[in-house]
């Protein structure tokens, strides 16, 4: 049996075919997946996102004969979707070591506070959940061009605040 007809089976719910399909396109998977995380470990979890991904989502795929290239795009996805969560996660065990940093972050996190709810939601999701502004105007049913000037002001209070608490 082919591939295309094992991806028409596969879409429509045969369970043995999507396991050998997963099974067949297996070790290609993985080399993408590992070009992209660049260690075993990482590209493993990439793989097992990618499978789980795929069994939720096989019955939207509409063209059998790019069957592969689907899951190509899941595993790409996947992959830089934990890039962008590895950037946000930064392990440090000399945390004692730096007591000035922790100071200056103990600061900027009281002076973020002062800010108005809406003021402090934009911080939040632009620095800290590293969300694009259109995203971010998604998100809040807005305009990007509103995103940009709010965002905007904000960090000018935010400068402004901080160069009267002492943080420069």
């Amino acid at each position: 049996m082919d591939e295309i007809e094992l991806a028409k089976q596969a879409i429509d719910g045969d369970e043995a075919a999507q396991l050998l399909l997963l099974q067949i396109y297996k070790e290609a998977m993985y080399r993408v997946a590992y070009s992209y995380m660049q260690n075993e470990h990482d590209a493993n979890d990439a793989l097992q996102e990618m499978t789980y991904q795929c069994l939720k989502n096989i019955h939207k795929v509409q063209t059998p004969q790019y069957f592969k290239t689907w899951l190509v795009r899941i595993v790409i996805n996947t992959c830089l979707m934990m890039k962008r969560q590895q950037k946000r996660i930064v392990v440090t065990d000399n945390i004692v070591d730096q007591p000035e940093q922790m100071a200056e972050l103990f600061e900027l996190n009281d002076v973020i506070t002062k800010l108005p709810i809406e003021q402090q939601e934009l911080i939040h999701l632009k620095y800290f959940k590293d969300l694009k502004n259109s995203e971010i105007a998604t998100l809040q049913k807005i305009p990007e061009g509103t995103v940009k000037s709010r965002l905007h002001k904000t960090l000018k209070k935010l400068r402004h605040l901080l160069g009267e608490g002492g943080i420069s």
